[in-house]
């Protein structure tokens, strides 16, 4: 049984915290202390892909500084209106692998259930910044079907829960889904990617793990962080909890120009992962979404940063670099 344990960073539970996010570019700029000439900029881009970032999130970027790693991450800025060619609504092809509402099966042996089209969080570089979640929210009969064809799949051995963030869900839900799947004999694994532990870590309660750390499955929290100061001592405590619990951790980063983009800044994310308990996984090349064109870094430079940690840190720090090809039978490695 997993015993209730209040951390005194926990002010607020995690309803509160997704209930009380930031939507607006003026409170965002008045907590900041930023410029105002750079709000219509930001309200234009803003009404294209919304502005949604936690409280807790924006205690960790630097007042004043409009070059913030973290506010990068999350501020509107009219660079996204922008059309730049080789960008698109769908850069993954998505639409073609998606053949029951929330499911999707591009990679054999696996399948991702669109658990939620919700998130804690708006990320300006997300590749589902425009995917159909309006059809692709299930009820509870097409949750069947999606259950139906994992069941008529046997080679089907991993189910991934994904979003949105999938954490952004109620855990009767999560927790609903997971029990239908554990009855699925052919499924040995359980897959979550969320980005909740790092933005709103108060999402990390008994009622999570109860379901989370069920022995059924080899369970697996793939957490999302870009820059070491998004692990926080609130964001550490979350994860030594997950980790208590026996949950395996692992992180992806997308390699972000202005956020990551530096061997000393990929460096340090790697080292405070794993003091945190998580392992670094994969470092991606940014997916080709409409509007993010500003945050891509060219491939001569990622591959020097990749073999510049490569020669600076143990290789089990070095997370992998990859990009996403539509139509690839797997993530394709940058070698």
């Amino acid at each position: 049984m997993i015993h209730r344990t209040v951390a005194t960073w926990q002010t607020e539970t995690w309803q509160e915290a997704l209930k009380n996010v930031i939507r607006t570019p003026e409170e965002l700029f008045s907590l900041l202390k930023l410029d105002p000439a750079l709000l219509p900029a930001a309200h234009l881009a803003g009404n294209d892909f919304a502005l949604r970032v936690p409280r807790s999130f924006v205690r960790r970027m630097e007042p004043g500084n409009i070059d913030d790693p973290l506010l990068r991450q999350v501020l509107p800025i009219g660079d996204e209106l922008l059309a730049v060619p080789g960008y698109s609504h769908d850069p993954l092809a998505e639409k073609t692998t998606n053949p029951h509402p929330g499911l999707v099966h591009k990679y054999q042996g696996r399948v991702l259930l669109v658990v939620t089209g919700s998130c804690a969080i708006n990320c300006r570089y997300c590749f589902r910044r425009h995917f159909p979640y309006a059809d692709n929210r299930p009820s509870r009969a097409q949750w069947q079907q999606a259950l139906d064809y994992i069941r008529a799949d046997s080679s089907i051995h991993e189910v991934i829960f994904s979003g949105g963030d999938p954490l952004n869900a109620p855990d009767a839900t999560l927790s609903w889904l997971t029990d239908e799947i554990s009855h699925i004999t052919h499924i040995t694994r359980l897959r979550v990617h969320s980005r909740l532990p790092i933005v709103v870590p108060e999402r990390i309660t008994d009622e999570c793990l109860a379901w989370l750390a069920r022995p059924r499955f080899a369970n697996t929290l793939v957490i999302h962080a870009n820059h070491a100061r998004e692990l926080d001592g609130s964001v550490a405590h979350a994860l030594g909890q997950l980790r208590q619990a026996g949950v395996t951790l692992l992180n992806q980063t997308v390699l972000l120009k202005g956020v990551n983009d530096s061997q000393a800044a990929l460096s340090e994310l790697s080292e405070r992962l794993f003091a945190c308990g998580v392992l670094p996984y994969y470092l991606h090349l940014l997916d080709k979404v409409s509007g993010a064109a500003h945050f891509d870094v060219p491939e001569a430079k990622a591959r020097r940063l990749h073999q510049g940690l490569l020669h600076s840190l143990s290789g089990y720090l070095v997370p992998k670099l990859v990009r996403e090809i539509p139509g690839q039978p797997s993530k394709t490695p940058v070698i």
